[in-house]
């Protein structure tokens, strides 16, 4: 689907404020609200808009420890990947996950609230009998996050 720079212009307002209602998104962008709320329907329907969600503060809910893990698995059949995402999927701790290129086959963000809680994920990936090996990287302090998508990129 192409983009015009109207549907980029409320593309990024979204990124930035979820909750913004279309009246004021049309009013930013300089649409009428009906025009307006045609775009938005069209960007949910073609997939660019997936979801709406709300960014909580993770200390404030008593997750504040960021684990980057990576996983090394025994071997890459078929069965064994679907088994280990399956499980992944059902871990609610494990926020991220995503298959990745160079020594490690996926690489997690799971979050907890502390070493203790972390060890019972880290127990649960070890039960995988398709797990090889499990690497922590602990994040120390957190530099940029939920950046906004480079919508800049896309032309006209």
């Amino acid at each position: 689907m192409k983009l015009d720079v109207t549907d980029r212009k409320i593309l990024k307002l979204l990124q930035q404020d979820g909750r913004l209602s279309n009246a004021e998104i049309a009013e930013q962008v300089a649409l009428s609200p009906s025009p307006c709320l045609r775009r938005l329907r069209r960007l949910e329907q073609e997939g660019i808009i997936e979801g709406y969600q709300t960014q909580l503060n993770r200390q404030k809910i008593d997750l504040g420890m960021t684990v980057f893990v990576q996983i090394k698995m025994h071997d890459h059949h078929a069965a064994s990947v679907k088994n280990f995402e399956q499980a992944i999927h059902g871990m609610d701790a494990v926020i991220t996950a995503s298959t990745v290129s160079g020594s490690a086959d996926y690489l997690l963000e799971v979050v907890a609230s502390d070493l203790e809680d972390y060890d019972r994920v880290v127990s649960k990936l070890q039960e995988l009998k398709m797990v090889r090996e499990i690497e922590s990287n602990f994040a120390l302090r957190r530099v940029k996050t939920a950046a906004p998508l480079p919508l800049k990129r896309l032309s006209d």
